[in-house]
C-alpha cells in the first residue's frame, strides 16, 4: 500500500479522472494484464475524518481503511492500490459525500447522517432509540430497509462497501446526561437532524457539528454535553474535559451506520472483476468492525473511569422513555418526509 501525500492540492486531477472514467475499455484476460490502475500510474484514494494510525493500532475505523487497502492490493496481485487520507486532511469532513457522488472522490468512511442534508432518507442512519443492538444491526445489510436504503444510495451516485455500526453514549462538562429530564436546559450536540429533534422535545438545545469538532466545543462551553461514538469517544480524547459518561457498554439507543462508501462512478468503471473484490473485501471486514465497536463500548467506559470521570449505564427503562419522546417526534417526522421514508421506518420496524 502506498503512503498517502499530504498536499490537498493534490486531489482528483481532471485527466486523472478521464483515465478512470474510460478504463473499463481496458482488455482483462488474466492476472498478468493491465488494468486501469496500472494503466494510469495511479490508486485509489480513501478519505475520512477520524485520527490516522497503524493497521494495528490507533481508531478502529482508520484501521479498517488500511485493513481494506492491503487485503484488496494483495487478493488482486498488486494490480488495485490505495493511498488513505485520515483526518480529514485531504477534504473537510462534511465536503467528502458529495465529492463521492461527483466522482471527486474514490472511497470514504462516513456517518451517513451526515449526508442527510443531501439524501433525506440518509438520516434513518441515526435515527435514536430506532436500533438499540449490535444484533439488531446486523440484520439491516440483507432486510428490506438495507436494500432499500442500498438503493437510493446507488441511485445518488454511492455504492456500500462494508457496513459499519457504532453503539454510541453522551459525555458531559458537568451534569450527567441518562434520563430525558436531565437534557433539560443543556446544549447538546446529538449527532443527526432526527436526533436532535428528539433532544429538543426533551427540552435541550442542539449544535450541529462533525464529531472531530466536538473537542473544541466543549472546552469553550459552547457546548455542555456530545453524543458521539464510543470509538470517537476515545480518539478524540473528551476524557480531558468530560466530568460525566454515559456508556453504551450495557445498552444504547445511540446507533450509527458508518459506511465505508465508494463513488459508484469510480466503481462502475473498473472492470467487474475487481468490483466483485472491493465488495468482498468490504463484507469480510464487517465482522472486524463489528466486534472493533463492541470492545471500544468496554474500552471507553473504562478509560472515562479512569480519567476521573462518572460513569454510568443505561436500562432498558432509560431506554424506552427516550424511544416513547423519539417515536412521537423524530421518527413521525421522517416518516412523513416522503413515502420512501414512510416505507423505510415500517421496514426498519420490523427488525426491533
Amino acid at each position: 500500500m502506498t503512503h498517502p501525500s499530504n498536499n490537498p492540492t493534490s486531489l482528483i486531477s481532471t485527466s486523472r479522472r478521464k483515465l478512470i472514467l474510460g478504463a473499463s475499455a481496458l482488455p482483462l484476460v488474466g492476472s498478468g494484464s493491465l488494468t486501469w490502475a496500472q494503466a494510469a500510474g495511479t490508486s485509489l484514494k480513501i478519505s475520512h475524518q477520524f485520527p490516522g494510525g497503524t493497521i494495528d493500532k490507533g481508531d478502529f475505523r482508520d484501521r479498517l481503511c488500511r485493513k481494506f487497502a492491503v487485503e484488496v492490493e494483495k487478493r488482486s496481485n498488486g494490480a488495485m492500490k490505495f493511498d488513505i487520507y485520515p483526518g480529514s486532511s485531504l477534504m473537510k469532513t462534511n465536503a467528502q459525500f458529495g465529492a463521492i457522488r461527483k466522482g471527486a472522490l474514490d472511497i470514504t468512511l462516513f456517518p451517513l447522517p451526515y449526508a442527510g442534508g443531501e439524501i433525506v432518507e440518509a438520516n434513518i442512519g441515526l435515527m435514536p432509540a430506532l436500533v438499540t443492538s449490535y444484533e439488531q444491526a446486523a440484520k439491516w445489510k440483507t432486510a428490506e430497509v438495507g436494500r432499500m436504503l442500498s438503493k437510493i444510495l446507488e441511485d445518488k451516485g454511492v455504492v456500500i462497501l462494508s457496513w459499519i455500526w457504532q453503539a454510541g453514549g453522551v459525555a458531559s462538562r458537568n451534569k450527567a446526561l441518562i434520563n430525558p429530564d436531565d437534557a433539560k436546559g443543556m446544549k447538546i450536540r446529538g449527532g443527526s437532524r432526527e436526533f436532535d429533534m428528539m433532544l429538543k422535545a426533551a427540552g435541550a438545545s442542539v449544535l450541529s457539528l462533525p464529531s472531530n469538532e466536538i473537542y473544541a466545543a466543549m472546552q469553550t462551553g459552547a457546548m455542555d454535553a456530545a453524543f458521539t461514538s464510543s470509538t470517537s469517544f476515545i480518539s478524540f480524547k473528551l476524557e480531558e474535559i468530560a466530568k460525566s459518561f454515559t456508556s453504551a457498554q450495557n445498552k444504547s439507543y445511540w446507533f450509527m451506520l458508518e459506511p465505508l462508501l465508494m463513488s459508484k462512478k469510480i466503481f462502475d468503471a473498473l472492470p467487474k472483476e475487481q468490483r466483485d473484490l472491493l465488495m468482498a473485501v468490504g463484507a469480510d471486514l464487517e465482522a472486524f468492525g463489528t466486534a472493533a465497536a463492541i470492545q471500544d463500548d468496554k474500552e471507553a467506559a473504562a478509560i472515562y473511569a479512569q480519567a476521573g470521570a462518572k460513569v454510568y449505564e443505561l436500562d432498558d427503562a432509560t431506554i424506552a422513555k427516550w424511544k416513547e419522546i423519539a417515536s412521537k417526534t423524530a421518527w413521525k417526522d421522517f416518516a412523513e418526509r416522503n413515502a420512501t421514508c414512510a416505507a423505510m421506518m415500517k421496514a426498519a420496524q420490523s427488525l426491533a
